[in-house]
């Protein structure tokens, strides 16, 4: 398994001020996911997934599974003691999980908050070892999800998590699983225009086996979901009526796997659904 992506760790080194999100120039977006590319085996997995999905689309069948009820750990990690450190209070983890309820609870998945603990560590608050800091705050089953809500991410980075894939338990990779996120994205943060909770969501859905919108270009098989249109690139803002790719469909720009504005965000997909539910019943059941 990669570690978070490769420009993500260039963005790192270079970020040298803490709380900074970048404001937009010339309609760039800031919003920087370092979930690492799937590897060419967990692509072959996905489309072998999508087989199986448009056959039993084309029968007319429904899948076994019709809910996924996840236990969720909330780890915050802070330089110090004050919100502006990435010390959230307990309302701010839970308005948190209120917005990853209210948009995963459409699809029959919901999250049942286990714990949240905090801890100062500045090292691990800018995600200076992040597998050290796994082994020590990760826990529960591979089933269950551990979200890290760090102070700075440095560089504009928002977040990264890990898709699912067959792991040992106890393994590097095991202790890796789940998602870092930046704590000032959380409702009532201060990384406007991602202060919605919006990152939670997106990072979560790459631990569910999606991937971004606009994988692949506008090239096949994108993103491996037939109900997704094809998209060029990485949406900025909320870009309404967006068409980069000569394919049918306006690009997806209110999906949580694109990199919309949080206000922007509004859905995703049943054919996102589906996968969803085929790499819970893969993985993590």
């Amino acid at each position: 398994m990669l570690f978070k992506s490769t420009a993500a760790a260039a963005l790192l080194a270079s970020a040298a001020v803490a709380h900074v999100i970048f404001p937009r120039a010339s309609g760039n977006s800031t919003r920087i996911c370092g979930t690492p590319e799937p590897t060419e085996q967990q692509m072959a997995a996905s489309q072998a997934m999508l087989a199986r999905e448009r056959e039993m689309r084309a029968k007319g069948e429904f899948r076994t599974l019709r809910s996924i009820s996840v236990n969720l750990y909330f780890h915050v990690v802070a330089s110090g003691n004050s919100v502006d450190d990435g010390y959230l209070t307990q309302q701010m983890v839970d308005d948190q999980l209120d917005v990853m309820n209210a948009d995963y609870g459409p699809h029959g998945i919901t999250f049942n908050l286990v714990s949240t603990d905090w801890t100062v560590n500045s090292n691990w608050a800018a995600d200076g070892d992040e597998l050290g800091m796994k082994r020590a705050l990760r826990k529960g089953t591979y089933s269950d999800l551990n979200v890290y809500l760090l102070g700075n991410l440095g560089g504009g980075l928002l977040g990264y998590c890990y898709f699912p894939d067959d792991v040992s338990q106890g393994s590097t990779e095991f202790y890796l699983d789940g998602c870092t996120v930046l704590a000032a994205s959380v409702p009532g943060g201060s990384a406007a225009p991602y202060n919605l909770g919006g990152t939670v969501v997106h990072e979560v859905g790459h631990w569910m086996n999606l991937y971004h919108t606009f994988q692949g270009g506008c090239r096949d098989p994108g993103d491996s979901i037939d109900d997704t249109p094809a998209q060029a690139s990485a949406s900025s803002g909320c870009p309404v009526g967006r068409d980069s790719c000569p394919a049918a469909g306006l690009d997806p720009i209110h999906n949580y796997m694109d990199y919309s504005d949080d206000a922007c965000y509004e859905e995703f997909t049943p054919d996102q659904e589906d996968r969803m539910y085929s790499a819970w019943s893969t993985y993590r059941s």
